[in-house]
């Protein structure tokens, strides 16, 4: 483990509910990065999607992969960037797919690489695992900003 949920909130803004990532295990500075998040059915977005049959929603397992970019992103700037002065912005989501539904019990882990870094504007190829086996997919853009 690299980042547990404590040390992730001092790099993202993001907090309950919407902190998606619960934990960094691999870290490549401007290469690639590796976290997860554990699916539990007391996600409040279980309440309404669908209460019956409880499936994760792809949008949130999409900002769970940007968030996990995010940090790759503010780790591979260096000391001189302040995560406390900036936040990465989505630009474009390209090539989403969503192959298998993500249920309560499952561990999301989130794989991304660097397909390109130019100056605070990244491309990323985003993966989601859930036992091996690719879950979703995208290509993501973000570029960091002053907040």
């Amino acid at each position: 483990m690299l980042f547990n949920v404590v040390e992730i909130q001092k790099i993202l803004p993001h907090r309950y509910p919407f902190l998606l990532v619960d934990r960094i295990t691999k870290l490549d500075k401007g290469t690639y990065i590796e976290g997860y998040k554990n699916i539990s059915i007391s996600e409040p977005v279980f309440q309404g999607h669908f209460p019956d049959h409880p499936i994760y929603p792809g949008v949130m397992i999409i900002e769970g992969m940007a968030q996990a970019g995010g940090v790759l992103a503010f780790q591979s700037v260096g000391e001189e960037v302040n995560c406390n002065d900036k936040v990465v912005y989505f630009m474009s989501i390209d090539k989403a797919k969503f192959r298998i539904p993500v249920t309560p019990g499952d561990k999301l882990v989130y794989k991304l690489k660097v397909l390109k870094q130019r100056g605070n504007i990244w491309s990323l190829k985003a993966e989601a695992f859930v036992d091996e086996v690719l879950v979703a997919e995208a290509e993501l853009k973000a570029m960091i900003v002053d907040k």
